[in-house]
């Protein structure tokens, strides 16, 4: 019998807080976490605004020497490791070690570090680039510094899929548990590339909101007026474990991932197809390979990035696989209040799927003013809803036609 796997620890890093009580508690108060950029001088650029992670102290949390040997992605990522590792109440002894792993994706990694050494060479020459550069932006620090912080011995590995990141990182690591590679894995993702060069290649792209003077209304997933979405960071990692683990240990379970389906698109390199059909399959073989039907699902944390075609195509996905029954699915975007965190994006909405199970309140989609007929469904606009759902499903899907979603169960101590 295939091992069933659950969720015991989670950790986050958002422009909402730097921990999950404080990022779940503002979710659920629909407050946006969108402000202007801070950290350079945007003022030439055509979109001025981003999700930055506030007060975040990578030199308290690890010393000065160290923070300055990781880009700010793995600082991130680390600290949510350390947060999820807690909350789950990991302690690794021999024998544990050897039984878990990591695997913490991005979409781009330490793009800042290279570019900051490209102008540390341009401007003083090579003996100025940090012989650091390396371990600093490869997009496999993050796995390789929890690793490192715990003694863990088991699969370490880093994916990156584009949007669809996070997702694959957590459906990927329950595949290395239900093979038996591994009794526990702290899974998710992370990115950190709020940056001129960045900012301005997504939105030449058009794909950014250019609300700059409504920063915190600038994302608004599936409403008529959405124009983009917005550039965010931060990370997210969750502590997935073998039931029978996390039973063994006595530990905490928040829920049960039941199901996990990736496809692609094979259309294009950023557009998704129209009709959302490699979305379709990949929630269906989400559904398939839990067991479940489409109505047993109640609801949906959508991709929802605010972008015209992404979100006229995740409905239709939406629309094909459920029927009838799309209509009383209850569907938000948490990139309406957090923005776009890319190669986090899928990890840190998976852990809302995964606290909206536990707690029973679903997080609203905000700036929602004007429906989109194009986009009809009950997307719990502006304010929270006692739900009390029972399986939820997480959408993640990226550039490069990369679809993943996640399926899951509240649990309950009878099962």
């Amino acid at each position: 019998m295939e091992r069933r796997v659950v969720i015991t620890g989670l950790g986050a890093v958002t422009p909402l807080g730097n921990d999950v009580a404080t990022t779940w508690r503002l979710l659920l108060d629909g407050r946006s976490g969108i402000g202007p950029i801070s950290y350079f001088d945007a003022s030439d650029l055509p979109v001025r605004i981003a999700g930055e992670v506030k007060r975040f102290d990578g030199d308290g949390l690890f010393g000065r020497r160290e923070a300055r040997r990781m880009d700010q992605f793995t600082q991130f990522a680390l600290a949510a490791a350390r947060e999820a590792v807690t909350d789950a109440g990991l302690v690794f002894d021999d024998g544990l070690k050897r039984e878990t792993g990591a695997l913490i994706g991005t979409a781009i990694g330490g793009m800042v570090t290279l570019l900051e050494n490209y102008d540390a060479l341009k401007t003083a020459g090579a003996r100025r680039v940090s012989p650091f550069m390396v371990p600093m932006m490869m997009p496999n620090a993050p796995s390789g510094n929890v690793a490192i912080e715990y003694g863990l011995r088991g699969p370490n590995l880093a994916i990156g899929t584009a949007c669809a990141t996070g997702s694959h990182a957590i459906g990927e690591s329950a595949a290395i548990i239900q093979r038996g590679d591994a009794q526990v894995m702290i899974a998710g993702g992370a990115e950190a590339i709020i940056s001129p060069v960045a900012v301005a290649a997504f939105a030449n792209m058009g794909a950014l909101s250019t609300r700059n003077e409504e920063p915190t209304r600038a994302s608004r997933p599936f409403e008529a007026d959405r124009d983009g979405f917005v550039m965010s960071e931060g990370a997210a990692v969750l502590v997935i474990e073998s039931l029978e683990c996390a039973q063994r240990r006595g530990a905490r379970i928040y829920a049960e991932l039941r199901g996990y389906g990736a496809t692609a698109d094979a259309f294009h390199i950023t557009a998704p197809e129209e009709g959302g059909i490699g979305a379709s399959l990949a929630i269906q073989a989400a559904l398939e390979r839990a067991g479940l039907p489409p109505t047993a699902v109640d609801y949906i944390n959508a991709h929802g990035t605010g972008t015209p075609l992404n979100d006229r195509t995740e409905t239709q996905a939406i629309r094909r696989v459920f029927g009838s029954h799309a209509d009383r699915l209850a569907v938000s975007s948490t990139k309406s209040m957090l923005g776009h965190l890319l190669g986090a994006g899928g990890a840190i909405e998976a852990l809302a799927c995964v606290k909206s199970l536990e707690t029973g309140w679903i997080h609203p989609t905000i700036n929602y003013d004007r429906p989109d007929p194009e986009c009809d469904l009950d997307f719990v606009p502006n304010v929270p809803r006692r739900a009390q759902p029972r399986i939820a499903l997480s959408n993640s899907f990226g550039f490069g036609g990369h679809n993943g979603c996640l399926l899951f169960e509240r649990w309950e101590a009878d099962v």
